[in-house]
């Protein structure tokens, strides 16, 4: 007997996310770095909630899926948009048919941008200290 589900991989900076929908109630099932987490205190800003969310609530499938997301890595910010990607293309595998409005809302871009690396001679990637003429 095969569970059907639906899988998406999001990442942020150095964030990755696994991301597994199962039809169910709507429960969410957070693994954080091997360790099982309450959602709600792992993410206990309401923009994190929100952000994480917005997937669902733009397709109207909050309630069709148990989320089940393995997520590490990272901070928490980078975790919530890399979970927002991961949920956005596992939805799309559920249902092709989501995909414009899931694209309208720029759900499905990757941000790619990453920590810029710290150069020799100065004191963080672009900080330096002070000049001074004599």
């Amino acid at each position: 007997m095969s569970i059907v589900q639906y899988y998406g991989t999001g990442r942020r900076k150095t964030s990755i996310a696994r991301v597994y929908l199962r039809p169910g109630k709507g429960d969410i099932k957070l693994i954080v770095n091997k360790r099982k987490r309450v959602f709600d205190e792992y993410f206990p800003l309401k923009i994190h909630k929100i952000t994480i969310n917005k997937p669902l609530s733009i397709t109207n499938t909050l309630e069709n899926f148990d989320i089940f997301i393995n997520v590490y890595g990272g901070g928490v910010s980078a975790q919530t948009d890399a979970i927002k990607l991961g949920l956005a293309r596992a939805l799309l595998e559920y249902n092709t048919e989501l995909r414009p409005a899931l694209k309208k809302a720029g759900m499905l871009t990757r941000d790619a941008r990453e920590t810029e690396r710290k150069k020799y001679g100065l004191l963080k990637a672009r900080k330096a200290s002070q000049y001074h003429k004599r």
